[in-house]
């Protein structure tokens, strides 16, 4: 209920005003069954914008911190984040990732809508960075899911890295014909080949200069301390 309230009254008009959001393919995106939405990640307001646009109710991996976060903005965020169902997520890996996979493989086997960015964090730099491979490996534990690639253009006009509040502006989300990530071997080396082919799907749908290596642990912590 309070996803629906956020998204048609409480906080979705403004998302839209302020990002005049134009949607290309949307006939692209499956009204039912499970879909992983695999979009790349310039700005917070990325999983506003997709909440807003797609006909479907999405569950977005969100770093843990903010469910810990304290005074009025952590306490915020915390509730916005139960409010919408999302799934906390150890970035440093490990057990606390897993348990988010698993988290998100529920939701996918009750016929739901996973979103997860593949770069793992914001780009600092407006480019796409190589992909990690929990998307193709929940795909692979979850017979008939369509994994649907999505570029989204424009975000950091709206929500600059730095900057504290919104500013108008327009953004694209386009989305690309889904993908049969369960084609490729269940091995780290399919998985691998699954998510670099997922990752050129997202760029030919943003024209990103790609990066082919992960976000290093000290562009991540610049990125969230601006």
């Amino acid at each position: 209920m309070w996803f629906w309230l956020l998204k048609w009254v409480l906080l979705g008009p403004a998302v839209r005003w302020y990002t005049r959001p134009r949607v290309v393919g949307l006939e692209q995106m499956p009204r039912r069954g499970p879909v992983i939405i695999t979009p790349n990640h310039l700005a917070e307001v990325d999983s506003f914008v997709l909440s807003l646009v797609l006909p479907r109710r999405p569950a977005f991996v969100a770093k843990q911190e903010y469910f810990t976060g304290s005074g009025l903005r952590g306490h915020l965020e915390r509730w916005l984040c139960r409010a919408t169902g999302q799934i906390p997520v150890d970035r440093r890996g490990g057990t606390g990732a897993e348990a988010a996979l698993t988290a998100a493989e529920g939701i996918l086997r009750r016929g739901g809508v996973w979103a997860v960015y593949p770069e793992g964090t914001r780009s600092p730099d407006g480019r796409l960075y190589r992909g990690h491979t929990g998307a193709a490996r929940v795909a692979a534990r979850v017979p008939g899911v369509a994994v649907v690639p999505v570029g989204i253009i424009g975000t950091p006009d709206v929500d600059a890295a730095g900057r504290r509040r919104w500013r108008r502006g327009r953004v694209t989300v386009v989305i690309g014909a889904p993908l049969d990530l369960t084609a490729y071997d269940d091995g780290a080396s399919g998985r691998r080949a699954a998510t670099d082919d997922l990752m050129r799907a997202i760029q030919r749908l943003t024209g990103q200069e790609y990066v082919d290596r992960y976000r290093t642990p000290a562009e991540r912590a610049a990125r969230d301390a601006a």
